[in-house]
């Protein structure tokens, strides 16, 4: 691991508790399971901000419009 810091996190008992069970059962530590939570989390909003920044140039669309032109459309 790359220098680590150090930080204090409260879990709810249940949490805690599964946390503990997992790393045991897959041969991880607690920070582990924690920086590989995170780290994905991370991964999803720069999947999710690169998505918005891709369909920045879209037009928008009213919601009132689009549902008119459902109804339009006979689906609605």
């Amino acid at each position: 691991m790359a220098t680590a810091k150090r930080a204090t996190v409260y879990f709810d008992d249940s949490l805690h508790r599964a946390l503990r069970l997992k790393a045991a059962e897959t041969d991880q530590s607690i920070s582990d399971l924690v920086n590989l939570a995170v780290r994905n989390t991370l991964l999803e909003d720069a999947e999710d901000l690169s998505a918005f920044r891709d369909r920045a140039k879209e037009p928008a669309l009213a919601f009132e419009d689009f549902v008119r032109d459902m109804k339009r459309r006979g689906k609605l």
